[in-house]
């Protein structure tokens, strides 16, 4: 077993609540296999199955919803194994936003940024059982937005992961450079996260 998640810290990760899509875990999977190749994702498995979760990635049902708290154990062992750093995170979110099989369908009815914006609540709920996602603002002339996730615990890694999920759908639509940064973070004492966005 790898010593790479205490025990504590394996039971505060375990009182996470909520589900989450197959989609979400199994994208990951596919992340590390990429970058890691085969051998990195079964040293993945091999943790998860020491923690209490022998999942297979590959196996993983993408519309079927999975507790939440194994996409933050696997965000963790992924750290410490891989030693990833924030950059590698949002790369990683770009690469699962760009797989989403579910992303992909529903931003084929989002042609318009107008459109888009309106509807990331109900796409949040297409993803996550649990929190709320709200526009707090949305400045077309200066194209800038801030995006708000209210009622959702979870590990601060998804925080970096999320900020390249939302630039890459901002940039399927818009068809220009996005750059998305969390200012406000429930991590740093917020009540709540909030993405700033911002595209050309």
């Amino acid at each position: 077993m790898e010593d790479i998640i205490s025990k504590e810290e394996l039971n505060e990760l375990k009182k996470i609540e909520g589900e989450t899509t197959g989609n979400s875990i199994k994208n990951t999977g596919e992340f590390i296999l990429k970058e890691e190749g085969k051998e990195g994702l079964e040293r993945l498995e091999r943790a998860m199955a020491d923690f209490g979760y022998p999942i297979k990635y590959k196996k993983i049902k993408t519309t079927d919803y999975y507790p939440s708290k194994i996409l933050a154990i696997t965000f963790v062992a992924i750290e410490r194994i891989f030693n990833y750093d924030a950059e590698k995170f949002r790369k990683m979110g770009e690469f699962r936003a760009k797989l989403s099989i579910m992303l992909r369908v529903l931003m084929k009815y989002f042609i318009s940024l107008d459109k888009t914006i309106n509807e990331i609540p109900k796409m949040w709920r297409k993803f996550f059982t649990t929190g709320d996602a709200k526009i707090i603002s949305f400045d077309k002339k200066e194209k800038r937005a801030i995006l708000r996730i209210e009622n959702y615990r979870f590990h601060q890694i998804q925080c970096r992961v999320m900020e390249g999920i939302f630039s890459t759908i901002l940039q399927i639509i818009v068809k220009s450079k996005v750059t998305c940064q969390e200012i406000k973070c429930v991590h740093k004492g917020d009540e709540y996260h909030e993405f700033l966005l911002k595209w050309q």
